[in-house]
């Protein structure tokens, strides 16, 4: 049998089988050599500390989204750690060493950039292989309007880092090629 496009799926239930039996199995191994009771406060302590810094960078995740929307930004690397921040909670509430892992990992502000990067990685190379079209930006040359902006002091609420805003109108330009004079 020939799976056409279907290895994710394969490889998902590959790993719904193999995860749980691979992290029965650490907790046998830890619990032997560490014991019943300090094997299971560590899965509690995990899970206590998952709970709480989920709460705590989900609540930063949140206000970064909002202040993307704020500014008129495109949240994808907000609502990308959302997601992570979520997901991670989720795998350190579950009980096991393996998934715990992977949760830090989702879950940390340090580690996170990488996880987003490793996962847009994977993302993307499947998009390429189903052949999918990606929109890209491209200058329209034979459309191309100049122009000039007047910086004017801005009172709004941008820090120095966002990108500036520009609102106003396209004027046509005259038969010389320059825009009239409105006067």
């Amino acid at each position: 049998m020939r799976l056409r496009h279907g290895w994710p799926l394969a490889l998902l239930a590959l790993l719904l089988i193999a995860i749980p039996i691979l992290e029965v199995w650490l907790l046998v191994q830890v619990g032997q050599w560490l014991g019943l009771l300090p094997t299971v406060l560590i899965l509690i302590v995990e899970a206590v500390i998952g709970v709480l810094l989920m709460r705590h960078e989900g609540s930063r995740a949140w206000k970064a989204l909002n202040d993307a929307f704020t500014n008129g930004k495109v949240p994808t690397g907000e609502l990308a750690d959302a997601a992570l921040i979520l997901v991670g909670g989720v795998l350190l509430m579950l009980p096991g060493f393996l998934t715990d892992i992977i949760g830090f990992l989702f879950l940390l502000r340090w580690s996170r950039p990488l996880a987003r990067k490793v996962i847009a990685f994977f993302v993307a190379r499947r998009i390429n292989r189903l052949g999918i079209p990606v929109m890209r930006a491209r200058l329209d040359r034979e459309n191309l309007i100049e122009g000039e902006t007047v910086e004017t002091p801005s009172t709004s609420r941008l820090r120095p880092q966002d990108p500036t805003i520009i609102a106003g109108e396209i004027e046509e330009p005259s038969a010389s090629g320059r825009p009239e004079d409105p006067r």
